[in-house]
């Protein structure tokens, strides 16, 4: 009896093996957002080239870099200042009492940097202000190399003549170590933002961080890279 039971099992075909599974591309992850209608699907991994250089880059190494080498006498093209990163930060406060209004944001600065944006969240709980620790409370993204100077780009020659009552950017706006912060009251002079779709309109921060070590350098590298700064 064991010996045909021995028989039947090397009698049994040997399964064929499995071919290799083809690698699955990358999921787009879906905002849960109710209140910004204009939502953007944003794909998962590290972002890709553009393609092409920017054209402020391209400004920035013909013209700018020997008119600054000039000015300052630098030795050394290295020495150069430049654009570092870019950081927008949005405000929330509504959050505390509604979180499609964070949803919305969230939203709204993917639409404007292109980039999606970090949560931020209270340090402490101030209880004038209702306000508990670690709620979100704001949003911000960090622009680096193509898309700051896109974003850039897109900020000096389209949002920036936009505002309201526009006479130029005041150039004393600087924290003594040639970086530049200034504010927009409101986020739809971006053309990327629906008007009939936004919840509430937002003030923003822009900070333009750069590689200068006074802020003559870095006057003198903004008003070079057409920041529309106010005249006196």
């Amino acid at each position: 009896m064991a010996d045909d039971k021995d028989k039947k099992k090397a009698a049994k075909p040997a399964k064929a093996a499995k071919p290799d599974a083809a690698p699955k591309a990358p999921k787009a992850s879906k905002s849960k957002s109710e209140g910004g209608k204009g939502a953007v699907a944003v794909t998962e991994g590290r972002p890709q080239s553009l393609g092409k250089r920017a054209r402020l880059r391209e400004h920035y190494e013909v013209k700018v870099v020997p008119a600054l080498m000039e000015r300052f006498q630098y030795t050394s093209a290295m020495q150069v200042p430049r654009f570092q990163k870019i950081v927008v930060n949005m405000g929330v406060g509504d959050a505390i009492t509604d979180a499609k209004h964070m949803d919305a944001a969230v939203n709204e600065l993917t639409q404007i940097t292109g980039q999606k944006p970090s949560v931020r969240r209270a340090r402490k709980s101030i209880a004038n202000f209702k306000l508990r620790e670690n709620l979100p409370i704001g949003c911000m993204v960090t622009l680096r190399g193509a898309r700051m100077y896109e974003f850039f780009d897109r900020l000096i020659n389209i949002a920036i003549p936009s505002m309201r009552d526009f006479r130029g950017l005041s150039p004393r706006s600087f924290d003594g170590r040639g970086n530049y912060t200034f504010g927009i009251t409101e986020h739809n002079i971006f053309k990327e933002i629906d008007i009939d779709k936004v919840m509430k309109l937002r003030g923003m921060d822009v900070t333009i961080v750069t590689s200068a070590r006074t802020d003559e350098e870095g006057r003198e590298l903004l008003k070079l890279m057409n920041m529309p700064f106010r005249q006196r």
